[in-house]
């Protein structure tokens, strides 16, 4: 089964996107901040990442640069999620290492097709 790792503070985003993930067939792990989500992500090695931006301590930008330069995690594909709708985010995020960018509120169709486009070219 493909396990995502949502790396949100947002408790409400995460039960959502959870829902549908695992509504979707997928196994879901979650972490509340960038620091945790890059632990988690090291430990259980998921298939896909979906990672917001503002968040407390290492913001998403950081965590994402940093799993894209480890080796171990390098491979992983991260899509942003956020509520950060300005151009100049979306490049530097894709900047960082990441493989797809959407904006909150994301509807249930939109994001299993990130989802499924980062997982198919990753």
């Amino acid at each position: 089964m493909t396990r995502i790792l949502i790396v949100d503070d947002s408790p409400t985003e995460v039960h959502v996107f959870q829902n549908i993930l695992q509504n979707n067939g997928f196994d879901v792990d979650t972490a509340a901040d960038g620091e945790s989500g890059i632990r988690r992500a090291r430990e259980t090695l998921p298939d896909l990442i979906l990672m917001d931006i503002v968040m407390p301590g290492i913001n998403g930008f950081q965590a994402t640069r940093k799993l894209h330069r480890d080796e171990n995690t390098a491979g992983i594909p991260i899509v942003i999620v956020t509520t950060k709708d300005q151009e100049t985010d979306r490049i530097w995020g894709l900047r960082q290492g990441a493989r797809g960018y959407i904006v909150k509120p994301v509807s249930e169709k939109d994001l299993l097709r990130s989802v499924r486009s980062a997982l198919d070219h990753g």
